[in-house]
Protein backbone atom coordinates (compact mmCIF):
# COMPACT_ATOMS: atom_id res chain seq x y z
CA UNK A 1 0.00 0.00 0.00
CA UNK A 2 2.67 2.58 -1.01
CA UNK A 3 1.17 3.77 -3.95
CA UNK A 4 -1.38 7.22 -3.33
CA UNK A 5 -4.71 7.75 -4.78
CA UNK A 6 -5.56 10.70 -6.28
CA UNK A 7 -8.92 11.75 -7.10
CA UNK A 8 -11.22 14.97 -7.91
CA UNK A 9 -10.22 15.85 -11.27
CA UNK A 10 -12.27 16.19 -14.04
CA UNK A 11 -13.51 18.94 -16.70
CA UNK A 12 -13.97 23.13 -15.36
CA UNK A 13 -14.45 26.11 -17.12
CA UNK A 14 -11.60 28.51 -17.21
CA UNK A 15 -11.49 30.66 -14.12
CA UNK A 16 -13.20 27.82 -12.19
CA UNK A 17 -11.77 26.01 -9.40
CA UNK A 18 -11.20 22.34 -8.67
CA UNK A 19 -9.77 20.16 -5.32
CA UNK A 20 -7.75 17.31 -5.41
CA UNK A 21 -7.15 14.74 -2.89
CA UNK A 22 -4.17 11.93 -2.26
CA UNK A 23 -4.85 9.50 -0.28
CA UNK A 24 -1.72 7.21 1.49
CA UNK A 25 -1.45 4.51 3.67
CA UNK A 26 0.70 6.06 5.80
CA UNK A 27 2.23 9.84 6.59
CA UNK A 28 5.45 10.42 4.55
CA UNK A 29 8.22 13.40 5.75
CA UNK A 30 7.40 14.86 2.03
CA UNK A 31 4.55 15.18 -0.05
CA UNK A 32 4.27 16.90 -3.38
CA UNK A 33 2.20 17.37 -6.49
CA UNK A 34 3.55 17.40 -10.22
CA UNK A 35 1.33 17.32 -13.01
CA UNK A 36 2.35 16.74 -16.76
CA UNK A 37 0.64 18.03 -20.05
CA UNK A 38 1.36 15.63 -23.52
CA UNK A 39 4.61 16.85 -25.31
CA UNK A 40 5.43 18.39 -21.81
CA UNK A 41 8.03 17.64 -19.22
CA UNK A 42 7.06 17.21 -15.90
CA UNK A 43 6.39 19.72 -14.13
CA UNK A 44 7.00 20.00 -10.26
CA UNK A 45 4.21 22.34 -8.47
CA UNK A 46 4.10 22.15 -4.79
CA UNK A 47 4.95 20.23 -1.73
CA UNK A 48 3.95 20.03 1.78
CA UNK A 49 6.23 18.82 5.01
CA UNK A 50 4.92 17.02 7.55
CA UNK A 51 5.49 20.00 9.82
CA UNK A 52 2.99 21.32 7.61
CA UNK A 53 6.06 24.05 5.24
CA UNK A 54 4.80 24.27 1.71
CA UNK A 55 6.71 25.54 -1.46
CA UNK A 56 5.44 26.60 -4.37
CA UNK A 57 6.30 27.09 -8.12
CA UNK A 58 5.68 30.76 -9.64
CA UNK A 59 3.53 29.22 -12.25
CA UNK A 60 0.80 28.63 -9.53
CA UNK A 61 1.47 30.40 -6.43
CA UNK A 62 -0.95 32.59 -5.56
CA UNK A 63 -3.64 30.10 -7.32
CA UNK A 64 -2.79 26.96 -5.60
CA UNK A 65 -2.78 25.91 -2.17
CA UNK A 66 -1.19 22.98 -0.83
CA UNK A 67 -2.22 21.25 2.31
CA UNK A 68 -1.95 17.74 4.48
CA UNK A 69 -3.91 15.71 6.85
CA UNK A 70 -1.60 13.37 8.86
CA UNK A 71 -4.77 11.78 10.81
CA UNK A 72 -5.74 10.72 7.40
CA UNK A 73 -2.27 10.34 5.67
CA UNK A 74 -3.89 12.59 2.46
CA UNK A 75 -3.07 15.50 0.74
CA UNK A 76 -5.00 17.91 -0.97
CA UNK A 77 -4.57 20.86 -3.77
CA UNK A 78 -6.74 23.38 -3.88
CA UNK A 79 -6.70 25.13 -7.50
CA UNK A 80 -8.50 28.28 -8.18
CA UNK A 81 -8.41 30.92 -11.11
CA UNK A 82 -7.91 27.52 -13.30
CA UNK A 83 -6.54 28.62 -16.99
CA UNK A 84 -6.77 26.05 -19.87
CA UNK A 85 -2.69 26.15 -19.40
CA UNK A 86 -3.41 23.97 -16.34
CA UNK A 87 -4.58 21.10 -18.50
CA UNK A 88 -2.83 18.16 -17.47
CA UNK A 89 -2.47 14.88 -15.61
CA UNK A 90 -1.74 15.47 -11.97
CA UNK A 91 0.28 13.43 -9.83
CA UNK A 92 0.94 13.07 -5.81
CA UNK A 93 4.37 11.92 -4.61
CA UNK A 94 4.84 10.51 -1.20
CA UNK A 95 8.87 10.93 -0.20
CA UNK A 96 11.11 9.82 2.38
CA UNK A 97 14.72 10.14 1.43
CA UNK A 98 15.61 8.69 -1.70
CA UNK A 99 12.20 6.98 -2.22
CA UNK A 100 9.48 8.54 -3.93
CA UNK A 101 6.45 6.76 -4.39
CA UNK A 102 3.64 7.81 -7.10
CA UNK A 103 0.44 7.49 -7.83
CA UNK A 104 -1.36 7.15 -11.46
CA UNK A 105 -2.69 10.60 -11.67
CA UNK A 106 -6.15 12.92 -12.17
CA UNK A 107 -6.72 14.26 -15.36
CA UNK A 108 -7.53 17.85 -15.12
CA UNK A 109 -9.03 19.83 -18.50
CA UNK A 110 -9.94 23.38 -18.11
CA UNK A 111 -12.19 24.31 -21.30
CA UNK A 112 -15.27 26.06 -22.50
Amino acid sequence: QVQPVESGGGLVQPGGSLRLSCAASENFPVMAWYRQAPGKQREWLALITSGGRTVYADSVKGRFTISRDNAENSVYLQMNSLKSEDTAVYYCTLERGSNSYWGQGTQVTVSS
